[in-house]
């Protein structure tokens, strides 16, 4: 009998896969790659200082659709409630 000829299963088949090794093996590589001079609060900080950066500066136009958009809840308010804070 092939395995063409052999019938698929009517009920459902329990399958798992356990990555728990291959996700630390994964960590391990990153933490590797970023060195042991990598910190993270001075690379948030950098992140932060970019989003001000991104939202400064806007035209009247610009500055509607960002507030529209925080009030909406997709973007996050930055400083005192304008842009460009």
């Amino acid at each position: 009998m092939s395995a063409q000829d052999t019938p698929l299963p009517t009920e459902p088949v329990d399958f798992a896969v356990d990555l728990t090794g291959h996700e630390m093996t994964r960590r391990a590589h990153v933490m590797e790659a970023l060195g042991a001079g990598w910190d993270p609060v001075e690379a948030l900080r950098g992140e932060e200082e970019a989003y001000d950066m991104l939202y400064s500066g806007l035209d009247p136009e610009q500055q509607r659709l960002y507030d529209d958009l925080v009030a909406a809840g997709v973007l996050p308010r930055r400083g005192d409630g304008r842009a460009s804070a």
